[in-house]
């Protein structure tokens, strides 16, 4: 669960990274993505060698299916998300994508590993994701939208199953190989499919200041490869719908990073928004694993 917690804690200073990052450079978001993960690739070829992980790992066809798996629902979580971004606007691409993911890993998880939740728990997942909702939630998002809200929003449920299609098939991954030997053929896999997508919008990469390659480095290394190991690691022992709610955790971290580094004020609906999503996620954590005698 620690783990968990933690990987929220790193996914959480993205947003932050990123917006500083689009001070500084003309990136298109879609190239940020690529970058993202592509960076993290050497990070985990690197750290796989130095701790032998290839010595000890068999190559095997559950494996390369599983990771072609991820690495297609890691590209597509970057696709969908960025056109639900353009077509309705941050704010709804955001609020589908985040209170629809949940759902939906809960949905595949009770298919897939017949994971099953007690009504009160079906009950705080509903306030957690009421919580997350009001937390990032700011008026006048509707007038700043996209052309073409409907269309968005169809492209931010798509963002949301590819993140919860790629939470429960890490979840399946993890007892078949180490978290850094996965994620190293998972974010190759992404790497590939995007590059092509990224090279028709045209890749300006002399231009990027070296400020900004600071920024780009710590996306793909530590909130990308590390967070990634991170999380892996933990769904070798936590189911995957548990995992997906602690991850609500994630945009309160965002947010107060933005009041502080951004200068970003937090309205009392999103304090209220806050308080619901803590206090939620705390209590389905106690009755999930009172369900498990934990």
């Amino acid at each position: 669960m620690l783990l968990i917690l933690f990987s929220a804690v790193l996914w959480g200073t993205v947003g932050v990274t990123v917006a500083s990052l689009y001070r500084l450079t003309d990136l298109s978001a879609l190239t940020v993505g690529l970058i993202r993960v592509a960076l993290a690739v050497p990070a985990l070829v690197t750290a796989s060698v130095l701790l032998r992980q290839f010595q000890t790992f068999k190559l095997t066809g559950p494996f390369i299916g599983l990771a072609a798996l991820m690495g297609l629902a890691t590209a597509a979580y970057q696709v969908c998300l960025f056109a639900a971004i353009q077509e309705a606007g941050v704010a709804v691409a955001a609020l589908i994508a985040l209170c629809t993911a949940p759902v939906w890993v809960a949905v595949l998880s009770a298919v897939v590993f017949r994971e099953r939740l007690p009504l009160r728990a079906v009950l705080l997942l509903g306030a957690a994701l009421c919580g997350a909702a009001l937390l990032v939630y700011q008026p006048g998002a509707a007038q700043s939208a996209g052309t073409r809200p409907l269309v968005g929003a169809a492209w931010a449920l798509g963002a949301a199953l590819s993140y919860a299609t790629l939470t429960v098939v890490s979840r399946a991954l993890a007892p078949l190989a180490s978290p850094l030997v996965s994620l190293t053929a998972a974010f190759s896999v992404a790497t590939v499919l995007l590059l092509p997508l990224a090279l028709r919008e045209g890749i300006t990469l002399m231009a990027v200041p070296w400020s900004a390659w600071g920024l780009l480095v710590y996306l793909g290394v530590v909130t990308t490869a590390l967070g990634y190991v991170v999380f892996l690691r933990g769904l070798r022992t936590t189911p995957a719908t548990f995992a997906s709610v602690l991850t609500l955790l994630e945009p309160l971290v965002a947010v107060v990073l933005a009041g502080v580094f951004l200068g970003e004020r937090l309205l009392p609906l999103n304090l209220l928004g806050a308080g619901l999503l803590v206090v939620s996620v705390g209590w389905f954590t106690r009755v999930w694993n009172k369900e498990r005698g934990a």
